[in-house]
């Protein structure tokens, strides 16, 4: 949700009226930014328990979870968004419809009413982004509702492109046959305040995070006992799934929260340690920051290899995730000029995007 909303409060200030659709779980920060909202959808936590159900296994098992995202993203997350926007799109009558890659529900809702589409992306795409198992859902249910979809392009729906992911870094050979609109992205945070030592710190601040789908304790801490042995400020933000009060007896050097305004503290990070979600990894090469990447799952692994790959720090998979490990591999990151060098090079490449209030006139253009 966060990727899209810089571009909504551009196309708000040049007057056009937004309505986001989105489950209950999501809508608080939406009303709160003063945006229309209707229900669609369920969250990702009820789609997988869905999924889980439908092998048998209600709870959630981590040696399940491709299965589970395959049934989640590839058929009961965009069935259930395009039967509830349906009779919305038919009341409302929206001049065009923007929805994410990997949830098209609202993009398929939005042909079958005639309405423009733009698809709205969060990362790097290229063959690896979907299992086969996914498209193949997903071409099922298409082929249901009799649309067809340019080969290749099963989650874009063969529509313009809003590509927030940096030029250099994409694979655009993969996008050449879709209308392709660089969109430069612009971190979101709800607004909060930073604790006042942020803005003030003498040493190197290092902000570990593993998002809000893949934390627990056991990671958290053995990250902190890496990074605790750092000449270093550590944050921690422990998510929702982990509660901060269980993460005590630390050195006097981490501080230890239950969540923090990430855009707002990655503009004066040192060093992002994270588990690899596009919104981290996006957002600290917009911010030039360097990366300590620990992917758990999804599409961490290739955010992962994206961060190695452009020499804007490192990233330890599986056994190689140790505290000694975090501890040589955070150093090095600090004290190497080259991954400061290529994280200034990539934000410098981001910041000559198109910004969101640049292109709202584009998306005119494609309402009609």
């Amino acid at each position: 949700m966060y990727p899209l909303l810089p571009l909504a409060i551009a196309a708000r200030e040049q007057g056009h009226d937004i309505t986001y659709a989105v489950d209950p779980g999501l809508q608080e920060p939406v009303r709160n930014l003063g945006f229309g909202v209707v229900d669609a959808g369920m969250s990702i936590g009820d789609a997988f328990k869905l999924a889980n159900d439908l092998h048998g296994t209600p709870e959630f098992k981590r040696e399940m979870l491709r299965q589970t995202a395959v049934d989640a993203f590839g058929s009961l997350l965009p069935r259930k968004y395009a039967e509830d926007l349906a009779p919305v799109l038919e009341r409302n009558k929206p001049d065009l419809v923007v929805f994410e890659i990997i949830n098209p529900g609202a993009g398929i809702a939005a042909m079958q009413a005639g309405i423009p589409v733009v698809c709205h992306g969060f990362g790097k795409v290229d063959e690896s982004m979907v299992p086969p198992p996914m498209v193949e859902l997903l071409l099922g249910y298409l082929d249901e509702l009799g649309i067809s979809v340019p080969n290749g392009q099963h989650y874009g729906l063969g529509s313009p492109y809003l590509d927030i992911f940096p030029p250099s870094l994409q694979d655009l050979a993969y996008l050449k046959d879709v209308e392709r609109i660089p969109l430069r992205p612009v971190p979101f945070a709800e607004p909060a305040e930073l604790p006042g030592w942020v803005s003030e710190h003498r040493r190197p601040l290092v902000y570990l995070t593993f998002g809000t789908a893949f934390a627990g304790i056991e990671l958290i801490k053995t990250a902190i006992a890496g990074l605790s042995r750092l000449d270093a400020e550590v944050l921690v933000a422990t998510g929702p799934l982990v509660e901060a009060s269980l993460i005590a007896d630390v050195p006097a050097n981490v501080h230890v929260l239950p969540w923090v305004p990430q855009a707002d503290l990655l503009a004066h990070a040192d060093l992002v340690v994270h588990h690899g979600g596009s919104g981290t990894t996006v957002s600290g090469m917009t911010l030039g920051v360097p990366q300590l990447v620990l992917p758990q799952g999804a599409d961490q692994f290739r955010n992962a290899d994206t961060v190695v790959a452009a020499g804007l720090g490192a990233q330890l998979v599986g056994e190689q995730f140790t505290s000694d490990a975090t501890y040589e591999a955070a150093l090095k990151i600090l004290q190497d000029s080259g991954v400061r060098t290529a994280v200034a090079g990539i934000a410098a490449e981001i910041a000559d995007m198109p910004h969101p209030d640049d292109v709202v006139p584009k998306l005119v253009e494609l309402a009609g």
